[in-house]
This record gives structure tokens, C-alpha cells and sequence, in this order.
């Protein structure tokens, strides 16, 4: 990847089972606790263009609140219909306690 990391929160801000929305340059980003790990993906249904915040996460995956579609968190990949494209997922470092997350520039 060629761009930026963007410091976007303290680790310890992000618990086992946690979703939660950051923007970088006005990008919505969802950021996703699990496994022990923090996984970064576009806030963005591909099926309608919905928030995918709200719906949370089940175990690796990310659901869209809106018709219930599901993301892989860790590639994108559309694990449950409607949705047929997969969501842009973003590299995601930890360095200090901090969390941070690549974007292309």
C-alpha cells in the first residue's frame, strides 16, 4: 500500500467484540475488535451504500443493518447476500498503544 497511517484511537478504546466508526480525511472507516486483533474496512454496504456500524459483528463478520449483509473483516470478501462486491479493507498497525490505519493517499 502507498499512502498514510492515521493514528485513530488507543488500543485500549477498542475491546474484544467492539465496532466502532473513525473518519480519515473524510473517509468513514469502521474499525472492528477481534481475536485480539483490530481490523479496519470502508463504513460502506456495497449492496445500498449503508452504514455498516450499526450492525455489528458476528464472530469475523460484519453485518449490514439495513437487508443483512455480511463482510469477511479481515478481507472484504461478501460472506451473505444481498451484497455481491466485497468492501475495501485497510492495512492497520499498533505501535505505542495506538492504533493506526493505512490509507492510500
Amino acid at each position: 500500500m502507498t499512502g498514510q497511517y492515521v493514528r485513530v484511537c488507543a488500543v485500549s478504546d477498542m475491546k474484544e467484540g467492539d465496532v466502532r466508526t473513525v473518519e480519515i480525511n473524510g473517509r468513514p472507516i469502521v474499525l472492528v475488535g477481534y481475536d485480539g486483533a483490530i481490523y479496519a474496512l470502508d463504513d460502506l454496504c456495497t449492496h445500498d451504500g449503508g452504514s455498516l456500524r450499526d450492525g455489528g459483528a458476528i464472530g469475523a463478520e460484519i453485518v449490514c443493518p439495513r437487508h443483512g449483509a455480511r463482510f469477511d473483516i479481515k478481507t472484504g470478501a461478501v460472506t451473505r447476500m444481498p451484497a455481491v462486491m466485497g468492501v475495501q479493507t485497510h492495512d492497520v498497525r499498533v505501535e505505542d498503544d495506538y492504533v493506526y490505519v493505512g490509507i492510500e493517499a
